[in-house]
C-alpha cells in the first residue's frame, strides 16, 4: 500500500520497475536526515563485530522492592550518562548519574526505590557528546516522548487487568478483520462518544449517532468482525502532545517515535506517563469484555526521523541501512529504512512485539511495508509471539516502496510468504483487479466492467494459494501463487491507503448513478467475504465512507477522515446488506477453508463463462459445510450476463444487495439457456 506524498512518485511510475510499479509506494510524512557515512569510524566499528545482548532486561526493569536498573546498548560509546528531570519537557536535569560498562556492549545504572521522574541517555562516541534522547527500550515516557519515564508500567494498569483474557478463536480463516483508526471511530461530533479522539472512546459501548444508530464499540460488535485492527498506537511523532488536541491536527500515525509506548494524544493526559499505558489497556480490555480481539499495526521499517532517532545517537549507523556511498537506503519511501537483519535491530523488533504481546495483550499485529523487513526476523518474531499464545495473528504488507540494499529473496515480500509460517500477507492482486489500480484513479476494475481481469479475480478466491484451473500468467501481479495455505492470504479491495473504497469507485466510474456505485461497492466485497483467505474491511465501507475525494488523508483534518456516522443512518441498507454478509460467512465453513488441499478438492471454477463474469462451485459439503453445493457467479459487466451452470433447481441466497440464508423467494431453475445475472451484481446459489 502506499501513503503519504505522492504525485511526484506517480509521475514517475512509468519508469519503476515492473515489481514496485505493481504495489504501492508507501509514503510517510516526513523525510529523515541524510547520514553522511554509516557510522563514524569503519574501520575501528565494523558491523560484524558489534557485540550481541542476549539478555531480556534492556531498558528499564524494576525489582520487587521498586528499584530500577536501566540497561542501554552502546557498544561504541566511550561514556555514557543519565540526566534526571523533575518533568517530561523543560526544565534543567535534577541530577546526572554515569552508567557503568558492563557485558556486551550495555551500560547499567540502577537507582533506589522511590526515584521518580523523567530521563534522559546521553552517549560519547568519537570523542563527542551525542544528543541527550530516551532510551530506544522506554517503556514510559513523558509528552512528546523525548523523555523516558522512571515508571513500571505494571503498575499503571485498570482494575481487572490480571485476569483479562482474548476472546477464544477459531481457525485463521474463521478472522474477519476490521481496520480503523482510534481517533476516527470516535470524532465525528455526532458519534455519542465522550472520550472522542481518545483510547477511552474504545471503552464506550450502548453509544449512538444520527437516527439512533449505533457507534463506535457497538457498531464494531453489531457489523460482526472479530478482529478489530487499530492504526498505530504506539508514539509517533507527528503530533505535539503539548498544546490542546483540535480537529485540524491529524496523523495517521506511520511516523514511529518510542516503539515501546502507547500514543500520548490518545491519552487524556499526555503528562501524566501513567495515563497513556493504562488508558490503552482499557481499550484492549473493554475489546475483549465484547468478545474482540485487538491487532496493532506496528512500522518498523522506518523511524520518523533517522539523524534525531536515539538509534542514531546511540550507536551511529547501526540500525538502518546505507547505500556503498554511505547514504541512507530508501526503500520505504520515507528517507530511511531500518536494518532489521542486524541482531540488536532484530532483537529490538522481536522484543517490542513480545512487549506488546505480553503487557497490553494485543492479539494480532499487522507489519507495515513487511517487505522491508528480513525473513528471519518475521520468523524470530512468529516464534516469540507463539511462546505466548499460538493465536496471535500476523500479517503484513508484501512488498517495499523501493530498491533496497537487502536482497528482496531475504525479505518478507509476497513471493517469500511461502517461507514463513503462520505469516500473512495483503493480496493486491485481487484489490486491484476488483476496484481498479490504486495509482490509476480513473482506472475501473472488474467491477466497473473493465476487461481481463477474471483471473486476477480468480487469483483471490482461491487466496493467492496453488489452484489446478488458475491461468497464473493472466494474473495482473504474482504470476505464480504465494501463499502455501489460505490462512497466509488477507483478501481486500480496500484500506486506509489511498482512495476509499466509495471515492474510487466514484473516480473510475464517473458515469454511473448512485445507484449504480452502491451495487459496484457490494459487488466489491461480496466477492471479498465469499473468497478464502481472511477477508480485511475499513471500517466505514460497510455505510459508503468517502473521504471527500482525498487520495492520500495521512494529515488531513478530522472532517475528511472521522467516521461520518449521518451516513450509517443514509445507507442503512447497505449496511443491514454487509453486515449479513459478514454473517453469511461466518456461517458457512465452505466460505473460509483452512487448506490449500481443501480449496483445490472442494472448489471448481465453472467453465465457458463469458468475459466480464467468473463462477464457481464449493462441492460435497466443503469444510463439513451443511449446503452440499453453493454456486457463486459474479457480473463485473454493466450489462446483464447469462452464464451456464450445471442444470438443477438453486435456492437463492444471496443477489444483488439482498441476502436470506433460508432463501430468497422462489427456487431457481437452471438448464441449458444459463442463469440470468443483473448487471453489477452477485448471485449465489444453494443445493
Amino acid at each position: 500500500m502506499i501513503r503519504r506524498f505522492l504525485p511526484l512518485l506517480l509521475a514517475f511510475s512509468s519508469i519503476l520497475p515492473a515489481a514496485l510499479a505493481q504495489t504501492k509506494i508507501k509514503i510517510k510524512t516526513k523525510n529523515s536526515s541524510v547520514a553522511a557515512a554509516p557510522y563514524p569510524d569503519a574501520a575501528r566499528y565494523p558491523l560484524s563485530q558489534y557485540p550481541f545482548y542476549q539478555g531480556p532486561d534492556l531498558g528499564l526493569t524494576f525489582d520487587r522492592e521498586g528499584q530500577g536498573t536501566l540497561r542501554v546498548w552502546a557498544p561504541t560509546a566511550e561514556a555514557l550518562r543519565l540526566r534526571l528531570y523533575a518533568a517530561g519537557a523543560g526544565g534543567a536535569a535534577t541530577a546526572t548519574h554515569p552508567l557503568a560498562h558492563s557485558a556486551s556492549g550495555t551500560w547499567t545504572l540502577t537507582l533506589p526505590a522511590g526515584t521518580t521522574g523523567f530521563y534522559t541517555v546521553q552517549a560519547t562516541i568519537g570523542g563527542r557528546d551525542m544528543a541527550e534522547v530516551a532510551d530506544p527500550y522506554a517503556r514510559a515516557v513523558g509528552v512528546n516522548g523525548h523523555r523516558g519515564a522512571w515508571l513500571d508500567p505494571t503498575t499503571a494498569s485498570p482494575p481487572g487487568w490480571a485476569e483479562d483474557l482474548r476472546p477464544k478463536m477459531g481457525a485463521p480463516t474463521s478472522i474477519v478483520i476490521g481496520e480503523v483508526s482510534v481517533r476516527d471511530l470516535s470524532a465525528d461530533p455526532q458519534s455519542g462518544i465522550r472520550n472522542k479522539r481518545k483510547f477511552l472512546g474504545l471503552t464506550e459501548s450502548g453509544t449512538t449517532g444520527p437516527g439512533g444508530v449505533r457507534t463506535g464499540l457497538s457498531h464494531l460488535q453489531e457489523l460482526g468482525v472479530t478482529h478489530v485492527h487499530l492504526l498505530p498506537v504506539n508514539d509517533f511523532a507527528a503530533i505535539d502532545e503539548s498544546v490542546p488536541a483540535t480537529s485540524s491536527r491529524y496523523s495517521w500515525g506511520y511516523d514511529p517515535l518510542n516503539y515501546f509506548v502507547p500514543e500520548g494524544s490518545y491519552a487524556t493526559s499526555a503528562t501524566d506517563p501513567a495515563a497513556r499505558i493504562r488508558e490503552f489497556k482499557q481499550a484492549v480490555q473493554s475489546l475483549h469484555d465484547h468478545q474482540l480481539r485487538v491487532v496493532a499495526d506496528v512500522v518498523f521499517n522506518h523511524v520518523a526521523d533517522a539523524g534525531t532517532s536515539a538509534f542514531e545517537q546511540l550507536v551511529p549507523g547501526y540500525y538502518f541501512r546505507h547505500e556503498a556511498d554511505g547514504r541512507l537506503s530508501n526503500a520505504t519511501a520515507c528517507g530511511n529504512e531500518v536494518a532489521s537483519e542486524r541482531p540488536m535491530v532484530r532483537k529490538l523488533i522481536v522484543d517490542a512485539v513480545a512487549h506488546w504481546a505480553r503487557e497490553y495483550h494485543v492479539d494480532g499485529f499487522r507489519f507495515d511495508l513487511m517487505g522491508v523487513l528480513d525473513l528471519e526476523t518475521m520468523r524470530a518474531v512468529r516464534v516469540a509471539l507463539d511462546q505466548q499464545d499460538h493465536s496471535i495473528f500476523v500479517y503484513g504488507e508484501g512488498w517495499a516502496a523501493g530498491a533496497s540494499p537487502l536482497p528482496e529473496a531475504q525479505r518478507a515480500v509476497k513471493a517469500n510468504v511461502g517461507r514463513l509460517n503462520r505469516i500473512a500477507a495483503f493480496g493486491d492482486e485481487l484489490r486491484d483487479g476488483v476496484k481498479g489500480h490504486y495509482a490509476h484513479q480513473a482506472e475501473a476494475g472488474f467491477v466497473g466492467g473493465q476487461p481481463g481481469l477474471e483471473e486476477s479475480v480468480k487469483f483471490g478466491i482461491v487466496a493467492a494459494t496453488q489452484h489446478p484451473q488458475l491461468a497464473y500468467q493472466k494474473v495482473n501481479y504474482s504470476k505464480a501463487p504465494w501463499a502455501s495455505q489460505p490462512s497466509q492470504a488477507i483478501s481486500y479491495v480496500a484500506c486506509h491507503d489511498d482512495r476509499v473504497l466509495w471515492d474510487k469507485l466514484t473516480v473510475a466510474n464517473p458515469t454511473a448513478t448512485e445507484a449504480e456505485l452502491i451495487q459496484m461497492d457490494a459487488l466489491c466485497n461480496t466477492i471479498v467475504f465469499t473468497s478464502q483467505g481472511v477477508p480485511f474491511l475499513p471500517i466505514g465501507d460497510e455505510f459508503l465512507r468517502t473521504k471527500k475525494g482525498s487520495s492520500n488523508s495521512y494529515n488531513l483534518p478530522d472532517s475528511v477522515n472521522q467516521l461520518d456516522w449521518s451516513r450509517k443512518a443514509q445507507y442503512r441498507a447497505v449496511f443491514a446488506f454487509y453486515r449479513q454478509l459478514l454473517a453469511l460467512r461466518k456461517a458457512h465453513p465452505a466460505f473460509r477453508l483452512p487448506s490449500q488441499e481443501l480449496i483445490a478438492q472442494h472448489l471448481e471454477f465453472l467453465p465457458g463463462l463469458p468475459a466480464g463474469t467468473v463462477g464457481y462451485q464449493l462441492k460435497n459439503h466443503a469444510g463439513g459445510d451443511t449446503w452440499q453445493t453453493i454456486t457463486v457467479l459474479f457480473n463485473g459487466l454493466r450489462q446483464p450476463a447469462t452464464v451456464p451452470v450445471p442444470a438443477g433447481s438453486y435456492k437463492v441466497v444471496l443477489r444483488g444487495l439482498d441476502i436470506n440464508q433460508n432463501g430468497l423467494g422462489e427456487p431457481l431453475a437452471a438448464g441449458a439457456a444459463g442463469v440470468p445475472l443483473a448487471p453489477t451484481s452477485a448471485l449465489v446459489l444453494v443445493q
